[in-house]
Formats: structure tokens, C-alpha cells, sequence
């Protein structure tokens, strides 16, 4: 290409050069399934701000039952997610043949995740660590009660109103002793939840320091082009003169 061809490429606007540029054209498929994978960690990071407010909550005076039911439900929901989306990642870091701009949407989408899966593990851990104060503190209150605490039954008039007291008092006990084994329950499944994603955080981690390394070869490869293309359009100049 001659020096006038060159420089009538260069003049044309940017936005033509890169339209008509492979490094510049994005595959329909991979850009629907990058928006997908955004929409999904916007929709994550949404959860873990509503879940951490539900958290805070746990172990106050405003914990109730229903509470205890949205930190459930929203640490399914959330676990469902990250684990749809470490999928979804992983097969973005497989596509072959990316540009640039591919290359970039997928580095920023799995550090997104990243962060994102850090931020849900603290908050797991934190609700672990709730759960886990609940179920203690249940125990010790069941525990502490001996029959010093419950009604003495004798034969006199008042045996019916004490046999209702008793049952009333039996029926708290199989009350919390059904939240107790609940929150064993939650206890489980939070701490093998943790344990499956700190896996896959694992995997995901592995494969961006990987991109990163290629990312850098890369950008040395490209370094190295320019200047080599400088030092010979120098020469050029040079020799014409």
C-alpha cells in the first residue's frame, strides 16, 4: 500500500474504519448472550442488596418468622443465579475467535461475577453465623428448663386447668424444637452452598488469570507491532528523501 493509500485510510472517520474492521465486528450471538449474562448479574447484585437487608435483620427484635422465610427464599434464589451465571461464564470464555471489544466484554463480565460472588459469600457466611447463633440460643432456652418449671398435678378442682397449662407449655417446646431443626436444616444447606461455590468461584478465577496472562501477551505482541511499524514507516520516510 502506498504512502497516499495510507494516508486516505486514515483519514476516513473512525466510525467507518471500524464498521468495516474485523476487530471491530461483534458476532450477533455472542453479543445476545454477553447482554444476558449482564441483565442476570444486575438482577444478582439487586438480590444480594435485598438479602443483606433481610440479614441484618436476623437475631433483632425485628426477627419474625417471615423474615426467616425472604432470607430462605432470596439465598435459593441468589445460589440458583450464580450458579446459572458461572455456567454462562464459562461458556463466554470458551467462544473462539473474539476481538477485541469481545475480549473486553468478556473480561469485565467475569470480574463482575467475581465480585459479585465475593460479596454473596459474605453474606452467606454472615447468615451462617446468625443461624447458627438462633439454633444455639433455642437449644440453651429448651435446655434450661427442668421440671421445677412445669405445673405439679394433684387431685384437687384445679387438675383440668393445670393439665391445659401442661399442654400448652408441651405444645412451645415441639414448637421450638421444630425451629431448631429448621435452622439445622438452613445450616446445611447454606454451609454446602458455600462449599459448591467456592468451587466455582475457583474455576471462574482461574480462567480470567489465564485470560489475563494471554490478554498481556497479547498486548506486548501488539506493542511490539506498532513500533516495529514506526521504526519502518521512519525508514521510509528516510530513504525517500
Amino acid at each position: 500500500m502506498s504512502f497516499d493509500q495510507l494516508s486516505s485510510t486514515e483519514a476516513q472517520p473512525t466510525s467507518m474504519r471500524r464498521n468495516e474492521d474485523p476487530e471491530y465486528q461483534d458476532d450477533p450471538e455472542f453479543s445476545r448472550f454477553a447482554e444476558d449474562l449482564s441483565v442476570k448479574l444486575f438482577t444478582l447484585t439487586s438480590n444480594i442488596s435485598r438479602l443483606s437487608q433481610q440479614i441484618s435483620l436476623l437475631g433483632t427484635k425485628r426477627d419474625t418468622e417471615r423474615v426467616r422465610e425472604r432470607v430462605h427464599d432470596l439465598l435459593e434464589e441468589a445460589r440458583d443465579g450464580f450458579k446459572e451465571v458461572g455456567d454462562g461464564i464459562k461458556k463466554l470464555t470458551a467462544w473462539d475467535d473474539l476481538n477485541a471489544s469481545q475480549k473486553y466484554t468478556q473480561q469485565k463480565l467475569s470480574r463482575e461475577f467475581q465480585a459479585s460472588g465475593a460479596e454473596f459469600q459474605t453474606i452467606q457466611r454472615l447468615a451462617l453465623e446468625k443461624q447458627r447463633a438462633s439454633a444455639a440460643s433455642q437449644k440453651d432456652a429448651l435446655e434450661s428448663g427442668d421440671a421445677s418449671n412445669l405445673p405439679r398435678y394433684t387431685d384437687n378442682p384445679q387438675q383440668q386447668q393445670q393439665e391445659q397449662v401442661r399442654l400448652a407449655n408441651q405444645d412451645e417446646v415441639n414448637f421450638q424444637e421444630s425451629l431448631i431443626v429448621e435452622r439445622e436444616s438452613e445450616i446445611r444447606n447454606i454451609e454446602q452452598s458455600v462449599g459448591e461455590l467456592n468451587e466455582l468461584f475457583r474455576d471462574v478465577a482461574h480462567i480470567v488469570r489465564e485470560q489475563g496472562e494471554n490478554l498481556d501477551v497479547i498486548e506486548n505482541n501488539v506493542q511490539n507491532t506498532v513500533t516495529d511499524t514506526r521504526q519502518a514507516d521512519l525508514e521510509l520516510r528516510s530513504a525517500n528523501r
